[in-house]
């Protein structure tokens, strides 16, 4: 079975409103010299997609600057590779006014030229908002096996863990796979042990050409409401239960928790160690990290082309971070270029690209509630 992918860059922005202002949820750093949109397209990569198509909204300069030709994911390719799908590139615009889309139907509906040129047997579809290393080539086998029409990647997760997000559904399936409902999170309804679905599907080609074309003539925008509820019954849906680490990015607060999950031992061998899927990024030479004699650093990621100086613990530290002699840095994401001057203490922090903290500062937020600082701004 062939297949070829479709990556949502926007669909998450409100979530992350405070890093994605300038930049796509796709292109948001990650775990110290990651972008988020590295993990599903690493994922498609390493099951032999060679032809990815990632649909954009607003705000995807660094999105391009990051992904290039695709030449890091071995997709600078004359057949296939990746294309980037901006919004209102076809006639089906009309079919929602003129403007930009605001769901995955709609989006859906505007890259059907995508669709239709494409001739592999089935599209794998994926957000970008989650942080995982899945073995899509098991998925494409059991949708291939079953035989079914959408194949529903889900993850088992206890509800009281759940993220809170308007955007979170729970599916239910019986002992062979089948989808049998599939509901809205509710913390209220639900309680126990729950199947989120990944927004990861395994779609068959011709069927995702009928039902976007349906919803053109229809009027329909919601693929939860207008295709999955109302073909569930009629359509052969079924799910596929993904048991590696998994992590959706909802806020701020669970940007920052999923950081800090990755310093887990761990969580970091099964996203980074299995030598059969790794995670591609671009690459970047950049000088090694120096660390002065009086550096301390315990249980934290440092990314090349950084100068430490001082104290860093339970940290995320992206390229090129300077941080000063006696500053204590602990339980913070530092991305690329921040400064820390001396004889500073930052805790809790999120700190965006070039962002400066002077000399003498204090700085702390909470676990609950980190303090984050925008991109270019001096402290």
């Amino acid at each position: 079975m062939t297949a070829a992918g479709l990556i949502f860059s926007n669909i998450h922005d409100e979530a992350l409103h405070e890093m994605t202002s300038r930049r796509t949820m796709a292109s948001v750093p990650f775990g110290g010299r990651y972008r988020l949109i590295d993990f599903p397209l690493s994922c498609m990569v390493n099951a032999d997609i060679s032809k990815v198509g990632i649909i954009t909204h607003n705000n995807y300069q660094s999105l391009l600057d990051h992904i290039g030709s695709g030449k890091d994911w071995d997709l600078a390719r004359r057949s296939g590779g990746i294309k980037i799908l901006p919004p209102l590139i076809t006639a089906y615009s009309n079919a929602i006014a003129g403007k930009v889309y605001t769901t995955r139907l709609e989006a859906l509906m505007g890259v059907v030229s995508f669709i239709e040129k494409s001739t592999e047997d089935c599209i794998v579809l994926s957000d970008s908002n989650a942080v995982y290393n899945m073995d899509l080539k098991k998925v494409l086998r059991a949708h291939e096996k079953s035989g079914a029409d959408i194949t529903f990647v889900t993850k088992k997760l206890c509800a009281e863990e759940c993220p809170s997000g308007k955007d979170l559904k729970v599916m239910t399936a019986d002992d062979d796979g089948t989808l049998v409902d599939c509901k809205e999170f509710d913390r209220f309804d639900h309680t126990g042990e729950i199947e989120i679905y990944t927004n990861v599907a395994v779609i068959n080609r011709t069927y995702m050409l009928s039902f976007v074309r349906d919803a053109v003539a229809r009027g329909y925008t919601s693929f939860f409401r207008d295709v999955i509820l109302r073909h569930m019954n009629e359509r052969n849906y079924r799910v596929y239960r993904y048991d590696g680490f998994y992590d959706m990015i909802v806020s701020l607060r669970g940007y920052y928790n999923c950081n800090m999950a990755t310093l887990a031992t761990d969580a970091r061998r099964e996203l980074f160690s299995n030598r059969a899927l790794p995670v591609y990024t671009k690459v970047r030479n950049s000088t090694p990290t120096t660390y002065t004699s009086g550096a301390v650093v315990k249980n934290s990621v440092i990314a090349e082309g950084c100068q430490i100086e001082g104290t860093v613990e339970n940290c995320i530290i992206f390229r090129g971070v300077h941080v000063g002699k006696g500053t204590v840095v602990r339980n913070s994401i530092l991305l690329q270029n921040t400064f820390v001057g001396e004889n500073s203490f930052v805790n809790c922090v999120i700190a965006d690209k070039d962002v400066v903290i002077r000399e003498e500062r204090m700085l702390s937020g909470h676990e609950t509630q980190p303090f984050y600082i925008e991109k270019g701004k001096s402290i």
